[in-house]
């Protein structure tokens, strides 16, 4: 017997209220943006330029006395958080502390390490530190600038694939679909003030090639539909198209939040930004190749038949349509 989410065959019409889930997708983009301009991002210690050292000690984490101990030391500023973690043994206290980039220096020196340590033992005997890791505010401020490119250009770079792919509506859609994902991932991030550093970037960057896949494989099913129902409304056309892929679609996506929930429960607080980034990816993602590319798609119209040679309007980019992916 075979394992099956969804029956064999599937009639849901997935367009119904294409007017309400495309206006929730732009508020919900809208919302985001504005929340990353109003609220800001966590930026870790890659982006904001600093110093960043994460501490263990046998007894409870207290922020309070941490701070005053460090802020003693007179700085600047200084953030000090506790790390929570289900798999830290009952003896296993870790908090993360973020000084930020001293004037004229590219790091912490080691003689100011020493000095928040000593300070810190006045706190806590037990402490130790496990880690210390630093950036210069130079340095932090071109992986900024190398994050926007590395994002921009992996879409641009879809854009044309699935242009000379398919048409110039499945580029608009795909590249509106993936524009969506990323704005939201930023958007929930902010909200949640979850740390922003360059693993989320590949994150966003594994989001946008698991989201363009899936979108991807429903285009190739609507074209290859669009060549068998010729006369059939579009909308009709694209509802059929879904139906068709929506068990592999579940079935791929169920499988990989299986693996990325067991990640983000049990791997730990050091890749549970990464992981979250991921998961959250997966879930609007596989709603966005829907609701978004495909309600995109169906606003701008697509060439139906594709016997004959495009007139130079909707079919643009078909000439590509018959090379192997």
């Amino acid at each position: 017997m075979r394992l099956r989410l969804v029956p064999a065959e599937t009639n849901f019409d997935f367009f119904r209220l294409r007017y309400v889930t495309m206006g929730v997708s732009i508020a919900a983009v809208i919302a985001s943006i504005l929340m990353w301009l109003l609220v800001g991002l966590n930026f870790g210690i890659d982006f904001r330029g600093g110093t960043t050292i994460r501490t263990e000690a046998v007894q409870p984490v207290d922020v309070a006395a941490y701070r005053e101990s460090v802020e003693a030391l007179d700085l600047g500023d200084v953030s000090i958080s506790q790390v929570f973690d289900p798999t830290f043994r009952d003896d296993q206290n870790v908090a993360m502390i973020r000084i930020q980039a001293q004037e004229g220096q590219e790091s912490v020196t080691g003689e100011v390490t020493n000095q928040i340590e000593a300070a810190l033992k006045n706190v806590d005997p037990s402490i130790k530190f496990t880690s210390v890791e630093s950036v210069g505010p130079k340095v932090s401020g071109e992986l900024i600038q190398t994050a926007i490119i590395a994002v921009m250009a992996a879409m641009g770079a879809i854009l044309i694939y699935i242009w000379l792919r398919f048409e110039w509506q499945f580029s608009v859609g795909a590249v509106a679909a993936l524009f969506h994902d990323v704005i939201l991932t930023i958007g929930i991030f902010s909200l949640l003030q979850i740390r922003f550093d360059l693993a989320t970037i590949a994150a966003l960057l594994t989001i946008v090639g698991y989201s363009i896949n899936d979108t991807v494989v429903i285009f190739d099913r609507l074209r290859e539909n669009l060549r068998k129902y010729k006369t059939t409304p579009l909308q009709d056309v694209m509802n059929k198209s879904v139906n068709e892929t929506l068990s592999r679609t579940l079935m791929t996506s169920g499988t990989t939040l299986l693996a990325l929930i067991a990640l983000l429960v049990l791997g730990g607080d050091v890749i549970r930004g990464f992981v979250f980034a991921i998961t959250w990816g997966v879930i609007v993602g596989t709603y966005s190749s829907v609701y978004v590319a495909k309600n995109v798609v169906l606003m701008l119209g697509v060439k139906r038949d594709w016997s004959k040679p495009s007139d130079g309007g909707g079919g643009a980019g078909t000439q590509f349509a018959n090379i192997d992916a």
